[in-house]
């Protein structure tokens, strides 16, 4: 990758998008940066002679169409593409309603696949490109009150791993980043966050709890996004682009764990799990 790439960054009208959009300008790129409101990102960012707001609904395919031409139309081409647009459902899986679990899949896993599935044609084209998903360390290690959001990134994680295998034979570099705990909007009531709908009597007095503690957890995570993301751009310059990037000591801590318990799972019961063979 050169050092005058051009960026198409979703979600940088606040909160990581914004801190990746001034990395990216910072280390001398090129950069389109979309949000649902072009507006709030240039306000987000401010102006920049190598920026390019561009209004971008990532569950809107036409939206989407319409952002990736007018990028083009600028800039020629497009190398970089960081799927960062999401959001956060909580709650335990019985009292997210079927809609908000459904609209959990729609903008974190599906809403990455739509702008991607724009701009693959253009690297394919170009016989370069880099695909960058900002998952998370729930993509990997899920747990209670995180069924939906755990199972939109899991489902992200998979699709990367298999997308970079079908798209490097087009030069085409395919990376998942995973995010531990970062001083972002994301726990932001309203604004990327929603409780569940649904109230069981079962689960009401955890449910109460753990909303608390979420909340209180805003503002006070420990991971630095605007580090986060210089050393992405950092990444993204490497050239051997990993299939994984763990971001953050409490991800790396809890992805590595993880490991050692897929390992411990799958040799827990190998009286039964092998010589399965005809």
């Amino acid at each position: 990758m050169t050092n005058n790439n051009v960026w198409f960054i979703t979600g940088a009208g606040r909160g990581m998008g914004v801190d990746i959009t001034q990395a990216a300008l910072a280390g001398g790129h090129r950069v389109v940066a979309t949000a649902r409101d072009a507006a709030k990102a240039t306000a987000a960012v401010g102006e920049h002679e190598n920026l390019l707001t561009v209004s971008l609904d990532i569950t809107d395919t036409d939206s989407i169409d319409a952002a990736v031409k007018v990028a083009t139309e600028r800039f020629g081409r497009l190398d970089v593409l960081v799927n960062n647009a999401g959001n956060f459902q909580p709650g335990f899986f019985e009292e997210v309603s079927p809609e908000q679990f459904r609209a959990q899949m729609e903008t974190n896993f599906f809403g990455p696949l739509n702008v991607t599935r724009a701009v693959l044609p253009i690297m394919r084209a170009q016989r370069s490109g880099h695909v960058v998903t900002i998952t998370s360390t729930a993509g990997i290690v899920s747990g209670a009150f995180g069924s939906a959001y755990g199972a939109s990134k899991f489902a992200l994680e998979g699709w990367t791993e298999s997308l970079r295998e079908e798209v490097e034979q087009f030069g085409i570099r395919v990376t998942a980043v995973e995010p531990g705990f970062f001083r972002t909007e994301l726990l932001v009531e309203g604004s990327s966050t929603s409780w569940p709908e649904l109230s069981i009597d079962d689960y009401a007095t955890t449910t109460a709890k753990t909303i608390e503690e979420w909340k209180s957890m805003n503002g006070q995570q420990s991971g630095d996004p605007a580090k986060l993301a210089a050393n992405l751009v950092k990444v993204v310059e490497l050239d051997d682009a990993p299939a994984r990037w763990v971001a953050g000591a409490d991800a790396v801590a809890a992805i590595t764990a993880k490991g050692q318990t897929l390992i411990d799972q799958a040799q827990a019961h190998l009286d039964l799990s092998a010589g399965l063979d005809h």
